[in-house]
Formats: C-alpha cells, sequence, structure tokens
C-alpha cells in the first residue's frame, strides 16, 4: 500500500476522512474506489456487540488484499478495557495499515499503556496512533494527552461531537456553540504538539448546505479534514479544506516573491502594497505542498 510521506514539507491530506462499517461488506469495497483523503474502517460504534469478531476479520482480509490505493487506512478499535479491544489492536498492529484510531481516551497515561501494547504486539513504527476526544475528561486533560506524543507513536486527534454532546448534555446547534470550546482547546493542544487534527462528523446526510456550513467552520478553526459518515459527503468535504485558487495564488506569489535573489535573506518584503513577513511564507509553502498532496493523491 503506497503511503505518502508525513513530513513538514508534504502534509499528507486529510480532508476527508470516511468511516465504513467493519460489518459492511458492500461498504468495505465500495470504499475502494472512493475519493476519500481516508478511510476509518470501523470495528467500534458502527458494530453490533455480535458481530465484533467477523468484522474483524473482514476488516484482515480487505487490507490483506492492498486495494485501497493511496488513501490513509485507519482502523477505529473498541477500546483497550472492553472485551474486544485486545483483539481489534493486535490485528492493527499486524494488518499493515497506516494508523489505529482508540476511542474514550481521557488521559495521557492512557496513550502510553496502548503505546505500549502496540509495541509489544510488534506493531511496526510506522503505524500511527489517533485517539478520540468525546469525553469532557478528555477535553480538560487535553494538553496532557497531546503531550504524551513525545514519547509515543501519537499522531492525532478525532474529534467524537456526538459523544461530547451526549455527555455534556448539550444541545446540538447549526454553530456548534457547545462544542466551540472543545473543539478548539483540542485544536490549539494538537498545533502545540504537532498533531494532526480532524472535525467530528455531520449527522445530517441529506442536508449538503449544513454540511458544507459545518466544514467551513472547522477549517476556518483550523482543523485539516472532517470525518465524515456517508459517501455522499465526501466531495463537499474535499472542495471545503482544499485550498482555493485565489489562495493558491496568493501563496505562490508569496513563495516567488521570497525567493527573488533582492529579497534572500530579508525577514519582511513588501508585496503587492502589504508587508509579508517570513511566517507568512511559512503559510505560503505549506498550503502549495497541500495541493501538490492533494494532487499526487489524485494521480
Amino acid at each position: 500500500m503506497p503511503r505518502p510521506t508525513d513530513n513538514p514539507l508534504l502534509p499528507r491530506p486529510r480532508r476527508s476522512c470516511l468511516y465504513v462499517p467493519g460489518a459492511n461488506a458492500r461498504a468495505l469495497e465500495k470504499a475502494k474506489s472512493l475519493p476519500a483523503d481516508a478511510l476509518i474502517l470501523d470495528l467500534e460504534d458502527a458494530v453490533a456487540p455480535e458481530a465484533k469478531a467477523d468484522a474483524r476479520e473482514a476488516i484482515r482480509n480487505a487490507v490483506g488484499d492492498r486495494a485501497y490505493g493511496a488513501r490513509e487506512v485507519v482502523i477505529r478499535a473498541n477500546g483497550l478495557e472492553t472485551e474486544w479491544g485486545r483483539d481489534d489492536l493486535e490485528m492493527a498492529a499486524s494488518a499493515g495499515v497506516d494508523g489505529v484510531l482508540v476511542p474514550k481516551i481521557t488521559r495521557g497515561k492512557d496513550v502510553r499503556a496502548i503505546n505500549r501494547f502496540l509495541n509489544d504486539a510488534g506493531a511496526s513504527p510506522d503505524l500511527g496512533l489517533w485517539v478520540m476526544v468525546e469525553t469532557p475528561l478528555a477535553v480538560l486533560n487535553i494538553k496532557k494527552i497531546a503531550a504524551a506524543s513525545a514519547k509515543t507513536r501519537l499522531t492525532g486527534f478525532v474529534m467524537g461531537t456526538n459523544d461530547l454532546a451526549k455527555e455534556l448534555n448539550a444541545v446540538p446547534t447549526p454553530d456548534r456553540l457547545a462544542f466551540l470550546f472543545s473543539l478548539s482547546a483540542a485544536l490549539a493542544a494538537a498545533r502545540a504538539y504537532g498533531l494532526v487534527a480532524i472535525d467530528g462528523v455531520y449527522n445530517d446526510i441529506s442536508n449538503d448546505a449544513g454540511l458544507s456550513a459545518e466544514c467551513g467552520q472547522g477549517r476556518l478553526l483550523g482543523f485539516d479534514g472532517k470525518t465524515l459518515i456517508h459517501p455522499s459527503q465526501i466531495e463537499t468535504a474535499n472542495r471545503i479544506f482544499s485550498p482555493s485558487d485565489a489562495e493558491l495564488g496568493h501563496a505562490r506569489a508569496v513563495v516567488e516573491a521570497f525567493a527573488l535573489p533582492e529579497n534572500r535573506g530579508k525577514g519582511v518584503i513588501r508585496l503587492n502594497g502589504q508587508m509579508v513577513e517570513l511566517l507568512h511564507l511559512e503559510q505560503a509553502e505549506r498550503l502549495v505542498a497541500i495541493d501538490d498532496a492533494i494532487k499526487k493523491l489524485a494521480s
């Protein structure tokens, strides 16, 4: 399974991260042709207790075919404390996927415990560990959870807004007012420790305007992409989390301006009547790299 290298110069596109039920053979097969940047093959919420063992084997067989191409493939396991968690994580450790997503993380020590389990199970150092941020305690401990990345394989956060709504006794509204603190806290911690941050799902499959608005809000907040529950949501997420033509035009102009001989070594230059600093150059280089990575994934 070819995998783009994760590095600051070539960020991996994660605009659309589609949950695929592990117990649904048709969905596992269809995912091979979908234009999602990432597939989250789900053994947790989408699978009934009596179907989890069969779903685990179905996912093992599906990823064994290496048929998902350059898409990032992540397995969402059940929690380590459940009766299925150990078997899920052992399977993920040997499956040759890009990552494993673990729910109900509340403390930094949870991350370290799962990391030890994966190491003991023989997981490759390249296997990323993603964690769900879906409880009030996780939000309150978010800095310590993110800091655990220093000595573990922790890769990023995935927001679990449905679970947060239940735990907070919150009323979901189009502006997501009840979740803004949790979303911003997780995003700030992710950025402080160099982690990826993926926004939560949008539940109304038939409401594309609502999905567009929520994707737009997520991008404005700074998220890298959005988790999705239906293939019909992929195009919207890909479009909104992609750099626009105007953004790319400006970014390339910034990069080209700083590359001019007369501007080399300068910390500040003037471009189209505006003062542009090195921090703007860094942002511009990242946008161009994201666009290059998106094109590579689509080719």
